[in-house]
């Protein structure tokens, strides 16, 4: 904290004869030192919350992340500094500045803008309390999500139909101990033949910290709004999205309606073979049937309607994907792509003895790139979800020398049990792939000021990288490298390629529905100075899914995003697969599936830039003309 201080006053700081001399070099190289400097500090000690064994280590960790952002929360609202800033923006050689330097000192001004330091004292001083309070909203939203572990001990009838290499890996005094963690929870929300039993996992899932987090939620919106209305800003949405590739609320409004209106009529297909199933069902397994499809449904009929249609067996084919051979595979994959050789570094500081930390080098000039975490397996205490974490920052300091980046892959994959090795399912690979993809993102950047660095474009852009590089997954050469039966080494059969592959677009209507569900109900409670999030939650269902949330439960009080970084922009998840869509059909999919010259393309055009350029012009840059939305529709089946 002492040094973002020490940097903020050096830089408004006269030297004697009271003149104040801004220049590139006193004013952007000095905040970009210090930025480089301070922000790793600040990302390792926010990090150990996520994924530290250590309880007392965690809390410490947590109690840490509230003095810096409570600390960072002051450094934004330094108005003498915002006062040099813009002082230097508007002089003759802050005019003439060009390039990245004219969009850094560009978005300092601008940012110091959108904190109110153009206001008053008494706007400025009630935006600083937000901000404060929005901070400690997060962490301890996070950290409730976090330390969740609820339990069931089940019997083998309430778990009928779920894998007995699950059950093995379970049993617990002739019951079998099920957590709400994702290697649990979905496995049995998938298989599991009784629909009691799904009911109890999903409404307890979708109940995770409800009595805490959903209040805090709705001190979020409410607070988010307040700070709106004093910059001038309609709604919360407006705010955010000002710097978004989609501009405006109505942009986004109108892109979610039309996709809804595009995805209705295959998500009523994907329905009416939904309910032709469990009718069947009913029958076979002697349960009453309601005709309906509850939410503790839609996971085991998208996974029969896979089976069923496409003739795809998820538990068959996850007898392919042993978690050594996908990790070697995927690590392969991405080192001839992008012309990058991983090395694993067997001594270096890690948190857990789980974890492994490796090098990345240049295949072609041997210089080093970066560094990567794999965290890939769940324990009490850890982040819930996947997500690429990134902990330091390429930056070239003054005297030469270079601070590579540093990022973790945290995730929590089926664990190995005794000999037998972890088994992926295909939505594991894909996850796996995408948030490899965000780490690559991360190393490859190469912009010259940290507040570019790495993944740090635009929000409704930054998945667009790592979404792209999931098509991998669905295609036969790169499968082949990712896969080998655990027994005896044997490769997937085509047949089995081919039927995964056609199965892609298996539930594209209502999986990509719900998506528009969870970006239309983002876009309505911030739009709005409060809210209830447990019943306009319900309203967003029944409306655009036409199925209500379970009775009782309160998604959105384990749904983080929301919280940490995604408010008014979790519709970038589909707005970005428009980009990522066009880039692999229009160079990959006609130039080559593992070309390392279309991959090198990539990483120079879309991952090197960072956020130092508009997402448009680096799509631009590797397209050779601007983006539109054709292999998006064909890929979703629309077309």
């Amino acid at each position: 904290m002492q040094l973002v201080l020490n940097s903020c006053s050096a830089l408004i700081q006269k030297p004697p004869g009271g003149i104040l001399y801004l220049t590139e070099k006193t004013v952007l190289d000095y905040l970009a030192t210090h930025s480089a400097k301070s922000n790793p500090v600040e990302n390792n000690l926010d990090f150990l919350h996520h994924v530290h064994p250590d309880e007392e280590i965690r809390e410490a960790s947590t109690a840490a992340d509230k003095k810096l952002s409570e600390h960072s929360v002051e450094m934004q609202m330094r108005k003498d500094v915002f006062d040099v800033l813009h002082t230097f923006q508007q002089s003759s050689e802050g005019l003439a500045l060009q390039g990245e330097a004219k969009r850094y000192i560009d978005r300092l001004v601008k940012n110091g803008l959108r904190n109110g330091l153009h206001l008053n004292e008494e706007d400025r001083n009630e935006i600083k309390r937000i901000k404060k309070r929005l901070s400690d909203i997060s962490i301890d939203f996070q950290k409730n999500v976090n330390d969740e572990n609820t339990t069931f001990l089940l019997t083998a009838e309430q778990l009928k139909g779920v894998p007995e290499d699950f059950l093995d890996s379970h049993e617990k005094d002739g019951k079998y101990l099920i957590t709400l963690k994702y290697p649990d929870y979905f496995p049995v929300q998938k298989k599991c033949v009784i629909p009691e039993t799904r009911k109890l996992l999903q409404t307890a899932f979708d109940s995770r910290c409800k009595d805490v987090n959903a209040k805090l939620m709705e001190e979020a919106v409410e607070l988010r709004a307040k700070q709106a209305k004093i910059l001038g800003y309609p709604t919360h949405a407006d705010y955010m999205l000002e710097l978004r590739m989609a501009k405006t609320q109505v942009t986004v409004k109108e892109f979610l309606a039309d996709l809804a209106t595009k995805l209705k009529p295959s998500a009523e297909r994907d329905m009416q073979n939904y309910l032709k199933f469990k009718a069947e069902d009913a029958k076979e397994f002697g349960f009453e049937n309601d005709r309906k499809i509850n939410m503790w449904d839609f996971r085991f009929y998208m996974n029969k309607l896979a089976e069923r249609l496409y003739s795809v067996d998820h538990e068959k084919l996850k007898e392919y994907f042993p978690v050594g051979v996908v990790t070697e595979g995927l690590l392969e994959i991405y080192q001839q792509l992008l012309h990058l050789k991983f090395e694993q570094v067997k001594e270096g500081p890690t948190w857990h003895p789980d974890v492994s930390l490796y090098k990345v080098t240049d295949s072609d000039t041997s210089k080093t790139i970066g560094y990567f975490y794999l965290d890939l397996y769940p324990r009490d205490g850890k982040f819930s979800h996947a997500a690429c974490f990134g902990l330091q920052n390429y930056f070239e300091f003054a005297d030469g020398t270079v601070q590579y980046p540093v990022c973790a892959v945290v995730a929590n994959f089926p664990k190995p049990v005794g000999d037998k090795p972890a088994l992926f399912t295909h939505d594991d690979v894909e996850t796996f792939f995408h948030e490899f993809g965000h780490a690559m993102h991360n190393v490859c950047a190469r912009a010259k000021y940290p507040i570019f660095a790495g993944t740090r474009v635009e929000r409704d852009f930054v998945e667009a990288p790592s979404q792209m590089l999931e098509n991998w997954v669905w295609q036969a050469e790169p499968l082949k490298k990712l896969s080998r039966h655990y027994k005896d080494g044997s490769a997937i059969p085509e047949d089995l390629l081919d039927k995964l592959a056609a199965s892609r677009i298996a539930n594209a209507g209502i999986f990509n529905l719900r998506q528009v569900m969870l970006a239309s109900f983002d876009q309505m409670i911030h739009t709005k100075e409060k809210c209830d999030v447990a019943q306009d939650y319900n309203a967003a269902c029944e409306s655009i899914m036409g199925v209500p949330a379970t009775p009782g439960t309160c998604m959105p009080a384990s749904f983080e995003h929301l919280i940490d970084g995604y408010d008014s922009q979790y519709y970038g998840y589909l707005w970005s697969e428009v980009y990522s869509a066009d880039m692999f059909a229009s160079r990959f999919g006609k130039e080559g599936i593992l070309s390392p010259d279309t991959g090198l393309s990539y990483r120079k055009c879309i991952l090197e830039p960072g956020g130092s350029k508009d997402a448009l012009d680096m799509l631009r840059d590797f397209l050779g003309r601007d983006p539109n939305s054709t292999a998006f529709l064909q890929e979703k089946g629309l077309l």
